[in-house]
């Protein structure tokens, strides 16, 4: 990702569904204007979820998600449908693509029942609306666009037939008629994606909420060898362009120079942010009557995870010989010696409850629908992640009845400092 692009967690994630030679693909490279999918006319070309970062107007930053068929057939088929319904975790739109000529099923009915399930909002647009013959004279609307885009004027982008079994008793009017082919109806079809994901306006900010112009902010780094060469992570970056944004005067320094930082200052800090690796070293450097918290406690705040979290961490308590600890990121990275979620957490969870669990890992997209099995999860801040796809693992996990908790509060909380950790956000 590019220094100056809008993060992946922070964008509209836009999913494209539908069954095979539905047009998917073609009609992503319509609305995007862009060949971003393989199109051709062999059923189940697009075997794997492929994804693109891009500005779509008038929708702003978004995620543009192509997914393969749903009706896909075999194993190797099943897997690719489990792919695209995995996908549904992360989606904040939802476009059913139909193929207009052969009309709605099984599958489509299914599809819109998850996306209801999970509160998903969708549309369902019926592709290749060019091959649909001239209908007998309706109630439908007629489109003024319609006749240039070599489509039969009885057909509006805007209405679709009430007695389409897939959609209708949905209570949405979320049917458009387009064309991929001719671009009939796509302008359309982008300004009712866009109605449909607004900002909610609620203004949630990472920190800027905790402090006030010219505050100074104390960031504590680690450099290490598990730290990316010659930049810093995304939540450090998030964090420092909202206090800037804010008016307040963040510091970076590593933790070898903290307490030269603190000297150094003629105004105390307002608030002190530490990676949690180094939060016990930084807890005792930080003077009591100074704020402190950690980076991933401000991502699990954000998400909307604080509260489940901080009760989720009080499992470790109860952790026996044998028990299943799942430790899940968000991001793919390359592990390296030192790395905090595969050997530090391990580690320290060992030495705190004094026994010998079985860990296991899980990066990226590969959270487990089931995780009865677990015992405790402790996640990631989840930055790569967008609040959806995290609620959705949050839920899944509560669901299930297991605790879920991220690596900042564990290790608050396994150090004794979650209280004063926390303290700063309102628990």
């Amino acid at each position: 990702m590019g220094m100056n692009e809008t993060p992946s967690g922070e964008r509209i994630h836009i999913g494209f569904f539908g069954r095979r030679n539905a047009g998917k693909s073609s009609l992503v490279n319509a609305v995007t204007g862009q060949d971003l999918s393989i199109v051709s006319e062999v059923r189940g070309t697009t075997t794997d979820p492929v994804s693109k970062s891009m500005e779509l107007l008038p929708l702003g930053p978004v995620v543009i998600i192509d997914t393969p068929g749903i009706d896909d057939e075999g194993e190797l088929g099943i897997k690719r449908v489990g792919k695209s319904r995995q996908v549904l975790n992360k989606t904040d739109l939802a476009i059913l693509v139909v193929d207009a000529t052969t009309g709605t099923g099984s599958w489509e009915t299914e599809m819109i029942r998850l996306f209801e399930k999970k509160e998903i909002p969708y549309l369902v647009v019926y592709n290749k609306a060019d091959l649909l013959p001239d209908p007998a004279p309706s109630d439908r609307k007629t489109s003024r666009n319609a006749s240039q885009a070599g489509v039969p004027t009885g057909i509006a982008t805007g209405d679709s037939p009430a007695s389409d079994p897939a959609v209708s008793g949905s209570g949405h009017s979320n049917m458009v008629y387009v064309s991929a082919k001719t671009g009939f109806g796509i302008h359309d079809l982008k300004e009712r994606m866009a109605r449909l994901v607004a900002p909610d306006g609620s203004g949630k900010r990472l920190v800027a909420d905790l402090v006030h112009p010219l505050d100074v902010v104390i960031l504590v780094v680690p450099i290490d060898k598990a730290a990316p060469k010659g930049r810093l992570i995304l939540p450090q970056q998030q964090v420092i362009r909202d206090l800037l944004d804010s008016g307040a005067m963040p510091i970076v320094c590593r933790e070898s120079e903290l307490a030269a930082a603190l000297d150094s200052l003629k105004k105390k800090p307002s608030l002190v942010i530490t990676d949690s690796q180094v939060f016990p070293l930084v807890d005792r450097m930080t003077p009591k009557e100074i704020r402190l918290t950690s980076f991933s406690i401000l991502f699990a705040r954000y998400k909307g995870n604080l509260t489940q979290a901080v009760h989720g961490a009080r499992a470790l308590n109860t952790i026996q010989d044998g028990d299943k600890i799942l430790i899940s990121e968000g991001c793919t990275h390359h592990r390296q010696c030192g790395d905090i979620g595969t050997e530090k957490l391990p580690k320290w969870i060992r030495e705190y409850t004094g026994k010998q669990p079985e860990f296991h890992f899980t990066s990226g997209t590969e959270f487990p629908e089931d995780v009865s099995d677990y015992k405790l999860i402790i996640h990631c801040g989840g930055c790569m992640l967008n609040e959806r796809e995290m609620r959705s693992r949050l839920r899944n996990a509560a669901d299930q009845e297991i605790p879920m908790t991220n690596y900042g509060i564990a290790i608050a909380y396994m150090k004794g400092i979650l209280e004063r950790s926390v303290e700063c956000l309102g628990l």
